[in-house]
């Protein structure tokens, strides 16, 4: 039998199935974990200690949730990615810690064979929230509501999503940048910036979210004058860079900055 109803409700440190639920028989299942309703947990998958999941979920096999995270209503994680040529080949999605993820949400495995899609630590994904296959998202990102996450994505830690937003393939979301709903991401977004716009353009530093992560003053006016070198005089990208270099100390963020432009494959939002 490849599939069967649990429901253990009174032993210490065991989970707890509600009775229409069907988790497959090689699913591990942590402690402490409690499946609602109508949910279905597939081969293969995997839930750390203290997660709860709510009614009428689908998790799909070769996926791995940490501890304690909430998964909400209707959500379907693991689903084969949305792409045409994908042949059926195991892949995974992996979710950390502490995730809230909520109603409705879906998170899809990787393309390619043996690769994962991965969500950090202390994230929260509110309804409707489409993550695509293999994406990588860091630890502390909110993903508003109606929000598509397509294929390839990187955004790193303590980004902020608003609801809506458009984002290209490919993009790469810098450290604690802030997008403005209905937004359209066409490039890659510089780390402490906030944009909007369609296409989105830079209007200036997240100067909440460097004051809230105890960015200090002095390293807030370093980024700063990184910006103005670099969208606000006519200076090149390439001389911008140079002057950054030469006339502000390297900061761990300075550096941030540097190193993500250097790396740009798509280019800035500017």
């Amino acid at each position: 039998m490849l599939f069967r109803s649990r429901v253990i409700k009174t032993m210490p440190q065991a989970y707890c199935v509600h009775e229409k639920s069907i988790v497959h028989d090689n699913a591990e299942i942590g402690n402490d974990v409690v499946i609602g309703p109508f949910s279905v947990i597939g081969s293969n998958v995997k839930i750390g200690d203290g997660t709860k999941i709510s009614s009428n979920v689908c998790i799909e096999g070769w996926t791995e949730i940490g501890k304690n995270c909430q998964i909400g209503h209707g959500s379907v994680l693991g689903g084969d990615p949305q792409i045409v040529e994908y042949q059926g080949q195991r892949s995974f999605v992996k979710i950390g810690d502490n995730n809230v993820i909520r109603e409705y949400v879906t998170i899809n495995r990787s393309c390619k064979e043996e690769r994962a899609t991965v969500i950090g630590n202390n994230c929260y994904l509110m309804a409707y929230t489409h993550i695509a296959h293999d994406c990588q998202v860091g630890n502390e990102v909110v993903i508003t509501n109606y929000t598509g996450v397509p294929g390839y994505i990187v955004i790193e830690d303590k980004v902020v999503i608003s609801g809506y937003v458009g984002i290209h393939q490919f993009v790469r979301i810098g450290r604690l940048s802030m997008i403005s709903g209905l937004s359209r991401i066409p490039k890659d977004i510089l780390p402490y910036s906030l944009v909007e716009g369609n296409p989105a353009k830079i209007r200036g530093l997240n100067v909440v979210g460097l004051r809230r992560n105890n960015i200090t003053p002095n390293i807030r006016d370093d980024i700063k004058q990184a910006f103005k070198l670099l969208f606000h005089s006519k200076l090149n990208t390439t001389q911008a860079l140079e002057r950054i270099k030469k006339e502000i100390k390297m900061h761990n963020e300075i550096r941030n900055i540097v190193e993500f432009i250097e790396n740009s494959k798509r280019g800035l939002c500017k």
